[in-house]
């Protein structure tokens, strides 16, 4: 990153996850069998109550074990958090399954380098 170029770099996860926080992603959720869980307030949460809206993928450097995905969520109630989870062949069951069920799933794009769009994650 650039000094004092107002551009946040999304290239790791805890970037992301900062970046997310202050747009006002400070929810923690997780899978289970029940469904989608926001663990401070401790509701649940099916597929048709959410909405993804972004999601980051992350792969290791040299471990393709490594790889993981961000999801940025707002529920039909308004809180809005963040779940991450391994991504392929290590990601969580619960997970893949409960995310291939929720229908509104958008994904914001990076502008190009050297585009004077900005990006609004």
């Amino acid at each position: 990153m650039e000094p004092n170029s107002g551009k946040i770099e999304m290239r790791t996860l805890s970037s992301c996850l900062s970046k997310l926080k202050e747009d006002g992603y400070i929810e923690n959720f997780m899978v289970n069998e029940y469904g989608l869980r926001a663990l401070d307030s401790e509701k649940y949460y099916t597929p048709a109550e959410i909405k993804i809206t972004n999601f980051f993928r992350f792969e290791g450097e040299s471990d393709p074990g490594d790889s993981s995905i961000l999801y940025s969520i707002e529920t039909n109630d308004g809180i809005k958090g963040t779940l991450s989870d391994a991504f392929g062949a290590y990601g969580d069951e619960h997970v893949m399954q409960f995310m291939t069920s929720v229908e509104e799933i958008m994904k914001k794009t990076l502008p190009k380098p050297g585009s004077t769009e900005s990006a609004n994650l």
